[in-house]
Formats: structure tokens, sequence, C-alpha cells
């Protein structure tokens, strides 16, 4: 198969006991009629977005028995049903596992299905029963065995090390709709049940699950573990692990067990991030005005695993490096990042578990609000994080994804529930997370907390649609919220809005903002907010049409300056104070294209220091998407760029350091007799930060300088500045001397590690060698994630070949790729392709078609430049396409698109050459 999708529908033998004349007269009539009622019966169930509603399930009582040494598992399910509509037909998910045994008892007796049908391609399976089953109550009980999944979905096999032997433990990850995978279901989120769960397993090893243990029967070498019977909840958040784990736990006040769990040996580095769960228990409790609902919380570190982590009911599963920390080897971004993702992941004990979507359509309700929530946490516990900043990096990747033609809307329609893989995506989770900040801001912190109080009171153990959550906010505001919200996550993408200075008359227009260029007549309902010459003078209001006009004479004359006076540019300089900031601190979704005077006088207010560093980041972000768009030249840009040379800002300067990065790879092509001017104009630029910072931390520094330094010295790491590499070389080499040097920071090893694979090429070698010397020498995952995200950075094409041909050996952890293939070196761009087509098969059958797959398209695909390459892609995945792909290959393919175009506007800028000269002279 060249990875077609092929419909799988054939019939299994059930392989039932015949143990009576009844049972085997059943068969033979059931066989007379098995065809004709397969004809007419069996495609209605084929092709559809939902299984049908004519049974329901109330309550699993679910026994799991995997064999860690054979890597399979069998079970039985006993599903308690409520029969909706009689029915001859039970239907449900199922998915890689063979069904031994199945039967369906209710008060009229005990009725056995006269075949099994599995569709593959649809996931479910069909009963068929010669006998209708009567509306009522009644009990399907099923037999089944799988094997342990190879690719970090279901229940699947995960490797640890202990005592130095290489052993398995087992893992769940369900989300979205892969419990199929580990026992026949309703896999539907809308289908809730309660859950009595029974695992048997060796008994040194450790079984949890998502409610407390209940009892525990030994029997030689292996325990029946019995679970309390959980509330109810949805099939993708059951969850089992087994394995050996080290743990350590608090009670709250409330009386919640909290515990963590991990690798042994690892309890220390768990306490910073069971603090943190902790604190924000009581943090939703009150802001949600509703307890804990379970009598216990876990959070399990498993070595391998495709996400950075799962909510699921009462035990929370995450990739080991986003919940461990280490005193000495953990940066402080991973110290933030341990926040937001512990955060994040206990306030979808609310919002998700408590309260969930009905559909995979409003999948954005889970986690647009879990990272808005969880960045509000944040800022609680860590004020002086000043973390709303830090949200704007969030808000950007968003707006980013956004203005694609191939975007989706925050309520996308979801037909065929494995396409849902694809939404996980920055619309859902970062563009939903920064609409939902928008609203609230408009809406004001008390209004919005009270009404999301009441929506989780009023649908708590429901589930709820998008419209839900809007009528309780305009029940409570009492403002139209859904007829504004609808425009926002409805509809794809966002507006860019115009303004500009007319005598007195600012002038408001919007469009939607797509970097293609093209133009769509779409509106939004736009909270704007302005600010002119001073945050003391602000305005609002809601922009409902394309165009409007506001008198700002009063506004203007309260600051004291003159309107009249504004004639031409080169007065600019005593006006320079009435700058013009529209959405202001960045608390909108949505793109400002200033026009000719304003966009002067607010590049003077950023050089002058007059704007909150939200408001700096978002014109420089502004400015950069409109030049990748070509409504704004890369000239420009790069005068924009200037003004913010002094800048000292965590989020500032990172996004400077971004800016520069996009720019440098298009200019390669674009411009390639410049570019090593325009590197040394980048390379001024962050001089300023670089020479106040320096390489060594100072005791009690603030954490946004800890994580400045950092990403500083990696950029000027990868513009390959020589006195930054060349310390940066010496210290790495006293680090392989003494490894408790001083001297190499956590916060500073990945400039050094970048600066010793960027020296590194096929003639020499040496670096890499050292590098994957100490990926195997060491048992610290910090360091490990923190090498993997280098490897791949080397500017010779054939050092990144050579690292990329790791990924198909079993030198690096599954989990782990998304680390090399993020730091792929733009010169490694075309190779990467070129590796990822000639191995496109091997791929898809090392990592299957699930999350890990689609990273191989998003951080690969969209590397190269060119229209040509963009060709050569569809052509190949014409013939190579996978479902979980589909749009993340064309999200891609557009991105190359626009870059070649961006390309094609900065050859026509003539005077371009001239002006790089002249800013790559300035110190």
């Amino acid at each position: 198969m060249n990875g077609e999708v092929h419909t799988c529908l054939f019939l299994v033998k059930p392989c039932y006991k015949q143990t009576s004349l009844d049972f085997k007269v059943a068969k033979f009539e059931c066989a007379l009629s098995r065809k004709m009622v397969l004809k007419q019966s069996i495609d209605q169930f084929k092709g559809q977005t939902r299984l049908p509603n004519f049974a329901v399930p109330k309550r699993y009582e679910l026994h799991l028995k995997p064999d860690l040494t054979a890597c399979t598992f069998s079970g039985t399910v006993q599903i308690n049903l409520d029969i909706i509509e009689s029915t001859n037909f039970l239907v449900l998910n199922s998915l890689e596992l063979a069904i031994q045994n199945s039967w369906f008892t209710n008060s009229h007796g005990q009725y056995y299905p006269c075949d099994v049908v599995v569709d593959g391609d649809d996931e479910i399976i069909v009963l068929v029963f010669d006998e209708t089953l009567s509306v009522g109550e009644g009990n399907l009980r099923i037999e089944f065995s799988g094997a342990l999944n190879q690719h970090l979905t279901g229940l699947y096999k995960c490797t640890y090390v202990d005592g130095g032997v290489e052993k398995i433990m087992a893992a769940t990850q369900f989300e979205p709709v892969d419990a199929r995978r580990c026992f026949p279901c309703w896999d539907e989120p809308a289908l809730k049940a309660n859950f009595k769960i029974t695992l048997t397993v060796p008994s040194e090893l450790t079984a949890l699950s998502n409610m407390p243990v209940e009892n525990e029967k030994h029997d030689g070498e292996l325990k029946n573990v019995n679970f309390e019977e959980s509330p109810i909840m949805s099939t993708y958040l059951v969850a089992v692990v087994v394995g050996l784990f080290d743990h350590i736990e608090y009670t709250t006040t409330a009386g919640i067990k909290v515990r963590l769990y991990c690798a042994v040996g690892k309890s220390d580095q768990g306490k910073f991030a069971l603090d943190i769960a902790l604190k924000t228990l009581d943090i939703y409790t009150k802001y949600f005005s509703v307890p804990y609902p379970l009598p216990k919380l876990d959070l399990v570190a498993v070595p391998e695993f495709s996400g950075g982590a799962m909510e699921n009911y009462g035990l929370i599963i995450y990739r080991e490096n986003e919940l461990l920390y280490h005193d000495l080897y953990s940066t402080a971004a991973k110290k933030q990042r341990i926040t937001i993702v512990t955060a994040h992941e206990v306030a979808h004990q609310w919002f998700g578990n408590l309260v969930t979507m009905e559909w995979w359509t409003h999948l954005w309700l889970n986690e647009g609000f879990a990272t808005w929530v969880s960045y509000m946490a944040t800022n609680i516990l860590f004020p002086e994080w000043n973390i709303w900043t830090h949200f704007l990096l969030e808000a950007a990747d968003g707006l980013q994804m956004d203005a694609l033609e191939k975007s989706h809307p925050i309520e996308v329609e979801i037909n065929h529930a494995r396409s849902v893989i694809e939404v996980f995506d920055a619309v859902s989770y970062n563009k939903g997370s920064t609409v939902i900040r928008m609203l609230e801001g408009y809406l004001g912190d008390v209004v919005f907390q009270e009404s999301l109080s009441t929506y989780i009171r009023r649908y708590q153990a429901q589930n709820a649609r998008t419209e839900d959550l809007w009528d309780v906010l305009s029940e409570v505001s009492g403002l139209p919220v859904n007829t504004m919200m609808s425009t926002w996550t409805k509809q794809t993408g966002y507006p860019v809005i115009s303004v500009e200075l007319i005598d007195h008359i600012l002038e408001f227009k919007q469009s939607q903002f797509l970097l293609s260029g093209q133009h769509v007549d779409e509106q939004w309902i736009v909270p704007i907010t302005l600010s002119i010459g001073s945050y003391e003078k602000k305005k609002k209001f809601l922009l409902e049409t394309s165009h409007v006009r506001m008198d700002i004479s009063e506004l203007v004359q309260s600051t004291g300056d003159d309107l009249r006076s504004i004639k031409t540019e080169d007065e600019e300089d005593g006006q320079e104070n009435l700058w013009v900031k529209v959405n202001v601190d960045q608390s909108g979704f949505y793109r400002v294209n200033y026009k000719d005077k304003l966009a002067i006088r607010l590049r003077k207010a950023v050089q002058n220091n007059s704007l909150l560093p939200t408001d700096k980041f978002g014109i420089l972000d502004d400015g950069n998407a409109l030049c990748q768009a070509c409504e704004q030249s890369l000239s420009s840009l790069l005068m924009l760029i200037d003004v913010y040379r002094k800048e000292f800002d965590y989020i500032i300067v990172s996004k400077l350091i971004k800016v520069c990065h996009n720019v440098l790879k298009i200019s390669t092509d674009a411009i390639p007799d410049s570019v090593n001017e325009l590197r040394q104009y980048f390379i001024n630029l962050l001089m300023y930060s670089a020479e106040q910072l320096g390489w060594d931390s100072i005791s009690g520094e603030d954490h946004s300088i800890s994580l400045l330094r950092g990403e500083v010295l990696q950029a000027l790491a990868t513009f390959d500045h020589y006195k930054t590499q060349k310390e940066a070389l010496h210290r790495f080499q006293i680090s392989l001397d003494d490894k408790n040097t001083a001297l190499l920071s956590a916060n500073t090893r990945r400039a050094a590690y970048v600066s010793v694979m960027r020296n590194t090429t096929t003639e020499n070698r040496t670096g890499l060698e050292s590098l994957l010397s100490l990926y195997r020498s060491t048992d610290i995952l910090q360091e490990r994630e923190r090498i993997l995200r280098c490897i791949a950075s080397s500017a010779d094409p054939n050092v990144v070949l050579e690292v990329l041909n790791l990924l198909l050996s079993d030198e690096i952890p599954d989990s782990d790729i998304i680390y090399v293939l993020a730091g792929v070196s733009s010169e490694g761009s075309e190779i990467a392709w070129t590796w990822l087509k000639d191995n496109w098969e091997r791929i898809l059958a090392k990592y299957g078609a699930g999350l890990l797959l689609t990273n191989f398209i998003s951080r690969i695909v969209p590397l190269v430049n060119s229209n040509e390459k963009a060709d050569e892609i569809e052509a190949f995945f014409a013939s190579h396409m996978n479902a979980s792909i589909v749009m993340n290959l064309k999200l891609s393919i557009e991105q190359i698109r626009n870059k070649a175009r961006w390309i094609e506007s900065v050859r026509q800028e003539h005077s371009l050459p001239d002006l790089i000269k002249q800013l790559a002279q300035r110190k």
C-alpha cells in the first residue's frame, strides 16, 4: 500500500463456545438470514460522523491484564447500556482489537450476536443479533485482546531503565480517539459513563488509574488491583499506567491526596511541579467556586509520551521533561514551562473533565480555556514573571497560523473523529486563548469570573457546546456576547485594522489579513482599544462595520497639541508625541496597519521608550507580518527593527530574534549578495543585550534576565558571531573535562551546543561526536533534550542528513524526535525534505499515523522556499497521502508559496542592498 486509505469491511467469525442446542439452532437460523440483513443494514453505519444513538452506555466494568514481556494485553469489558430504540445491532468503536466473545443480557435473557462486522476505516464493530433487543437496560460483555501499541497511542508500551536494565511499562494516551484501541467502547466525548477498573499486573509494579485503589489481591507473581468507581467521564479521559516508580505526596486541607510519580531516584525533581499542582488546585477551586471533584490527583512522568501532557481525570500523564525540574540542569525557560503545563493540565480537571465539550468541534473549549487560565494561575503564583507579557508569544503563534488561507475556524467541523488530531494546533490553543483574553478584557474580570463559575456549576458532569458558554456570558454580563463572538469562533482568520489620520479624523478600516495577499470580504465585531499620545488618553469601542471615522479633536487638544500644525513630514519632530497606538497592551486578536505619519510617530515612540513593552512587541510583530504579506517593504521593516537596538525586555528581544531569523532565511534566496552584511546588522542589534548580560549569571537575578541570556547567546551563535562561538567552544571544552564547572550554566548550554554544531562539518565531525557521546553517557533528561534540540543545527547539509538518519534507528526515543526536527538548520532545509521523501514509508511504519507523524510535515516541509519545491511536494504526496497529515500538508505548502512570493517582492527592492550596507555599519 502506498499510504492510501482503504475501507476494510469484513466479517470476523466469532469464537463462541457452543454449549447448548438452543444456541446451535439460533446460529443456524441466523446464518440463513445473515446475508440479507448485512446487505440491507450494515451500510447505514459506514461513513458516519457519529455512532448511532439507539444504545447509550451508562457504566463500564473494565478488566485489563497487560503482559509486559510479550507486549500484549487481554481484557473484558461489561457495559451497562440503555437501549433507547429496539434494534438488531449494537455499534461501538474498536480498533486493532481481536474480539473473542461477546453477548448481551437483559431481563428477557441472553443474546449472542450471529456476526461481528469490523469496519477498519470507520473504526467500529457492529454486533448483529438475530433477535431484536428491546428498549430498556441491559449488559453487553466483550472479551478481547490486543498488542501494546508501538506508536504511543491507546494502551502502549514505553521503555525505561532500572538498574541498568531496559524494561517495559504500559501507559495510555486515549485523546482524542484511541480508547477504542484499548477496549471496545462508545468512544465519543458526549457519551459519558462511570468506570470501574481492575488491573492484573506483576506484583512488584505500581498500577495507577483515574481513581484511588480500593483493594489489592495478590496471586503469586501477579496482583489484581481494583480501583474505586469513577464519576461519569468521557472515554478519552480514562487512563492507566503500570510501571516501576518512586513517588512523593501531599494531602491538601480539603483531604485530596496529591501524588507525583516518576522514575526511581528522581523524586526530588518532582517537588517543584507537585507544589504547583497543589497551589493551582486551590486557585481553581476558588476561581470556579466548585471544589476539585475527585478524592485524589496523580501526576505521572513517563519516559515516552507523544504530547507534552494529558489531563486524564485524576491521573495526569506527562512527558518526563515537562514535569521534572532539575536544580542544576533545568533552565529558567523550563521552570516557566513546567509551571504553565502543570497549571494547564490541572485546569482541565474543571474545564474539560468536569464540563466536557459535546463534540470535537468544540475542542477549543478545552484547550483555549486551559491555556488562558494557566497563564492566569501562573501570574498569581509568580507575579514577578510578568507572564501576561510572555503570553503575547502564544498569541503571535496563533496570529501567524491563522493568517493562512488553509487555516480553520476555532470551531472546526470534524466529520471523521480521527481527523481531530490535526486540530490540536495554534488555532485551538493560541488563538482560542487569545480570543478569551480579548473577551475578558471587554467584559471585565469580575463579570468574566462570575460567568465562568456559573457555567461550570450549571454544566458540571455534563457536556457543553460553545453556544452554551456564550449564553451564560450574555446572561451574566447583559451583553450580546454570542453575536460578537460567533465572528471569532465560526470564521477562519482575523482582521487587519488599517488606521489613517486625516486632519482631526482617525479612519479605521478592517479586512481579513492573509499572508498570501489575497483580499477576502469578511468582517468581525472587533473590540478596539487605543491611546493617543499617552496611556491616560484611552478610548475603546466596538468596530462592527468595515469602515469607521472618529473625531479625535478633544483627545488631542487635551494633550496640548494643535492638529492644525500637522502639515508635512518635516514638521513631524514637533508632533512626535502625538502617537496613536491601537490594540493597547496587545489584548486583541488582530493586526494594525498604521499609515504614513502614524507609523513614523510610533517608531519615534518606541525609540523614546514612550510605550509599554507589550505595545512595542505588537508594533514589531505586526510590522513583520505586514512585510511577509508584501503589504510593506523589507526596507520599512528593517528601519522599524533599527529603533529596537537598545531594547532589553525579554519578550521584545525574543520577538526581535525571531524576526531576524525569518528575514535572514528568505534573504539567502532573495538577496544572496547582501546576506553577510544583513547577518552583521542583526549581530550588531543583539550586542547591546549581549554585552549587558554576559555569560555568567548573578545570584538572585531576575527571571527574565536568565531567560534573555540564553536566547541572545544562542541567537548570536546561530548567526555565526565569531566571538560568541569562540567563548562558547572554550566553555564547552572546559565542561567536558569538568562536569561541575560553573562556566556553562543550564541557561547558556544551548548556545554552546549550537556553537559546537555550527563548527561541525563533514570534514570535522568532532563536535557532533562529542555531543552524541555526551548524550549517550548522561542520564540527565534535561541534558538529553538540550542536545537533541541542537544536533541538527549544523550549516553542513551532510551533517544534518546524518543526524536525521538517527531518527530511523533506535538511538533516539520516538517521542523525542520533536526536539531534533525543531532544530534543523536553514542550510539543511532541502536535504531534510529529500530525506523525508526518500524515507517516507519507513517513517510511516516506525511512527504511525498519529501526533508524532504530523511533526515530520510541520517541521520539515515549510523549511524550503520555492514554488518549484512546493510543486514537488504536492506531486509526491498526491500518491503518498495519509489522513492524519492532510491539513498540516496544505498549511505547510501554503507557507512555502507565501515565502516564495515574499522573496520575489524583496528582489524588486533595488535600493535594499544600499540600506543594508548602511545599517550594518551602525554600532
